[in-house]
């Protein structure tokens, strides 16, 4: 069985912020692929499906990111988890809007969600960082991702959590490779040939040589005179 948990803040106020995507991805896993109606357990809420021909539990922390683990780490030892069961997708400022990584183990990068699982389960875990660019200065940092995604990053963003729901059965699976493909084909879809060829561009008509005057000199001197 895998456990995936998206990482966020709960309540309305929060609901759309780059801190959020993380719920955002479980939400539109767990209904595309149906899942049981979340209900509350484990200091958060989860949902119960099959993801391919894994057995999957989806964890949304209800602890508030900073203590994330809490939760994370009672649903765990409930299921009788090991770390590598776990895959945690969360945002990413590191990494630029639209992009994705999926990590294996390390460390947290300061992200105060993942500090707060190292602290509870250890750090054997799978993560999936989602981009969300980053404000440039480290002290605009908190108020940059507890804002909402602004109207124009939409397309991107619904393509993203799309992407993720298409390659979902791949996570769970453990097949990075097919899952992060899946997503690519959502947020940078290969562009059909039309099968035509480019119009050739006419080419000028080439010009005539010069015509060779064969005269002698004396012909050449009363053609002068004519």
């Amino acid at each position: 069985m895998k456990l995936i948990v998206g990482l966020g803040n709960p309540g309305a106020k929060y609901a759309r912020n780059r801190h959020n995507i993380g719920f955002m991805a479980v939400d539109r896993i767990a209904g595309d692929h149906g899942f049981t109606p979340w209900k509350l357990r484990f200091q958060g809420q989860i949902a119960e499906g099959r993801l391919g021909s894994e057995k999957v539990m989806l964890l949304k922390p209800e602890t508030f990111m900073n203590l994330s683990g809490q939760s994370v780490g009672e649903a765990m030892r409930f299921y009788r988890l090991e770390p590598a069961d776990v895959i945690v997708i969360h945002d990413e400022i590191d990494l630029a809007p639209s992009k994705l990584r999926v990590k294996s183990g390390g460390g947290h990068a300061g992200h105060n969600g993942l500090r707060s699982i190292h602290a509870h389960i250890g750090e054997g875990y799978d993560r999936v960082r989602l981009g969300v660019g980053h404000p440039g200065r480290k002290e605009a940092v908190p108020g940059y991702v507890l804002h909402d995604f602004p109207k124009a990053d939409d397309d991107w963003l619904d393509d993203l959590l799309r992407g993720i729901s298409d390659g979902a059965a791949y996570l769970a699976g453990g097949d990075s490779a097919r899952f992060m493909n899946a997503v690519a084909l959502r947020v940078a879809p290969t562009r059909p040939s039309t099968g035509t060829k480019p119009e050739a561009k006419p080419q000028p008509a080439p010009e005539a040589e010069p015509e060779v005057d064969t005269r002698t000199p004396l012909e050449k001197l009363l053609g002068r005179f004519k």
